[in-house]
């Protein structure tokens, strides 16, 4: 090519070609041509030098970039807008579902990507990056997003912040960071061990309003989850999230919000092994005292009310939980004290009625035995009534048959109940009337052995005579009168 531009301004008397001359000469305008492409392509091969990041930073960093104040924003047709801010969050763990705190953990990955054009630097010309990456996260202006539901949280800094600050060639910037949060998550228990929670995760701005401040949910994969996160809960299942918008409007304003909610399933099996399979052997182990003799009083009331003592226990009592783990035992001190019912109040309500109903049924049978028992006995009393034949008394007048006593003989017959009931009843009609019998008086004495047994069939006779015997006392007061009489004619003779 240097040859032929050398060639087409000299020839060999070193004299240029009249200008007439070369606009008419077709190779003069094609040789221009062809010099003008070289000078072009040649410029174009030469390599861009490299800006360097430090530069960059310099440029965006100047005087007039002051990081209080927001970015201006303007929408497609120029109009100034808020700023919008896409929020992405990548979920690493949930942990520590407290239910008397109502609180869980949630640690996460919190991203928030928005678009500030005075941090651009697409007008530099060089080869510049791509995007630049910051660990300052106080250099640049940030949301001041805060988190609503938010009990306790910390940054994670070991070894150095876990921040990542982002910015491309036209401005827009990301902005990532770690944290571990402790959320609190109102629970209603109304259904458990067989509930579902659903806990809340809030953010929103704190100072700025939707007049300057938007938040958005990314519109690709807004939540993420690391691998493992809905199998780590040892009580739950995570089987399904969900986003929202939870705008609020306050005395000072309208703030945006976004939501996403965790559905927590509870996994019922741990209950079925802590506290229904116990429970429910408790009650037939009480049940055992059924198939047991009505007689067998200790053991009956020892089954039943250690069986009571036991259910008692094992759900309400935090002290007295030996027998079980204290997982398992006092069941309800883990809970918060709601004022509704739950469903294990239900369950162990229902198992407790039937342990109790056990112990009554016990005491029912043995007041319903007694009662039978006392009315064969009056049924027998009645059949042997009072008369006044002398040959069935052992009260009665009796011959002398020898040298044998008359206490003896009395003694020899005092298995007859009812003339030892007609003497009772004289001895009530008797005080009835003001005369008190005194047996130890030497006039009105007794034989030892129908003193004796006077007090001994008292208790079991009095229920009788006084019901229907002291009726037939016309008939009982002559014949022991009479009885008494001839006992003492017989100690006169004797």
């Amino acid at each position: 090519m240097d040859v032929v531009i050398y060639n087409l301004f000299s020839n060999s008397n070193n004299s240029f070609i009249p200008a007439r001359s070369q606009a008419s000469h077709p190779t003069m305008a094609y040789l221009l041509l062809c010099l003008l492409i070289s000078f072009i392509g040649g410029s174009s091969s030469q390599k861009q030098p490299k800006v360097n990041a430090d530069f960059i930073l310099q440029r965006m960093m100047n005087e007039s970039y002051d990081i209080r104040v927001r970015p201006p924003a303007t929408d497609e047709k120029g109009n100034t807008g808020p700023v919008d801010v896409d929020v992405n969050i990548f979920i690493r763990s949930l942990s520590n579902i407290d239910f008397v705190s109502m609180n869980y953990d949630l640690q996460i990955t919190f991203r928030e990507k928005w678009k500030d054009p005075r941090l651009s630097y697409d007008y530099i010309q060089g080869d510049v990056p791509a995007f630049i990456v910051m660990t300052d996260k106080d250099a640049i202006w940030r949301p001041d997003t805060f988190f609503q539901n938010e009990k306790r949280a910390h940054r994670h800094e070991i070894d150095k912040p876990n921040v990542l600050i982002r910015i491309e060639k036209d401005g827009s910037i990301l902005f990532s960071e770690r944290l571990t949060l402790t959320l609190s998550c109102p629970m209603h228990l109304a259904m458990f061990p067989l509930d579902v929670q659903h806990c809340h995760l809030d953010m929103a701005s704190y100072a700025y309003s939707t007049e300057d401040l938007i938040y958005k949910w990314a519109k690709i994969a807004p939540i993420q989850f690391k691998v493992g996160v809905h199998d780590s809960l040892p009580s739950f299942t995570l089987d399904q999230h969900e986003t929202s918008v939870c705008t609020s409007k306050t005395n000072t304003g309208e703030y945006s919000c976004l939501r996403v909610t965790f559905r927590l399933a509870r996994q019922f099996s741990y209950y079925v092994v802590q506290v229904y399979i116990p429970s429910t052997l408790l009650v037939i182990v009480s049940w055992v005292s059924f198939w047991l003799d009505r007689a067998a009083v200790p053991a009956r009331v020892t089954l039943g009310v250690t069986t009571l003592l036991t259910m008692t226990t094992q759900c309400y009592d935090p002290f007295l939980t030996s027998w079980l783990e204290d997982e398992a035992a006092a069941i309800n001190n883990k809970l918060p004290p709601v004022s509704y019912i739950k469903a294990i109040d239900v369950w162990i309500g229902a198992c407790l009625i039937f342990i109790f109903a056990a112990v009554l049924e016990y005491a029912y049978v043995t007041y319903v035995a007694n009662q039978c028992d006392q009315r064969a006995l009056s049924a027998k009393m009645m059949s042997h009534s009072c008369s006044g034949e002398k040959s069935s008394s052992p009260l009665s007048p009796m011959e002398d048959s020898g040298p044998k006593r008359e206490e003896d003989n009395l003694l020899s017959h005092s298995h007859s109940i009812t003339n030892i009931d007609c003497f009772l009843c004289s001895m009530f009609h008797d005080i009835d009337e003001g005369k008190m019998i005194d047996t130890k008086s030497s006039k009105n004495r007794l034989p030892t052995g129908l003193h004796c047994l006077q007090y001994s069939l008292l208790g079991r006779i009095l229920h009788e005579c006084t019901n229907f015997l002291i009726k037939d006392r016309e008939i009982c007061v002559p014949m022991v009168r009479g009885s008494m009489n001839g006992t003492r004619r017989t100690g006169r003779r004797s």
